[in-house]
């Protein structure tokens, strides 16, 4: 039984290191639609969803600034859908209006908390890492 946990542990572990390696080569891909203009927020949007699941982000945006969201999951655009709310929950935008674009630009007219949703298109991956950056432009 012990042998048994030993490589169950070790399997779990091999698995995690696995899912953040393809987050990783994900994250570098997903970079070249941050563009050279946008600065990135400095923060890390990952997850790693099966079928049906949605990823929930909290994020302020701050009046006056120019931002995009870039999204992907695996190495072909168009996998991710992902949906914008303002903090009653109004849908302010969604990638499937556009052919799940891999990137969306907008301007914050006001300083607002938001909530960004993301879910694989299942019709064209089952399941793997949705990453998520954002930036505003300089």
């Amino acid at each position: 039984m012990k042998n048994f946990l030993t490589l169950a542990a070790f399997f779990a572990v091999l698995s995690i290191q696995t899912a953040t390696a393809q987050c990783d080569e994900i994250a570098d891909q997903c970079e070249m639609n941050l563009a050279k203009e946008y600065i990135s927020d400095g923060q890390f949007y990952r997850a790693l969803l099966y079928n049906d699941q949605v990823a929930e982000f909290e994020l302020s945006l701050f009046g006056g600034n120019t931002y995009r969201i870039a999204a992907c999951s695996g190495m072909d655009s168009g996998n991710l859908v992902f949906r914008l709310y303002d903090q009653e929950h109004n849908l302010l935008f969604t990638s499937s209006d556009f052919s799940n674009a891999p990137y969306w630009d907008f301007v914050v007219e006001n300083t607002m908390q938001c909530t960004i949703e993301a879910q694989l298109d299942l019709n064209k991956q089952q399941s793997g890492c949705a990453v998520l950056l954002i930036g505003f432009k300089k």
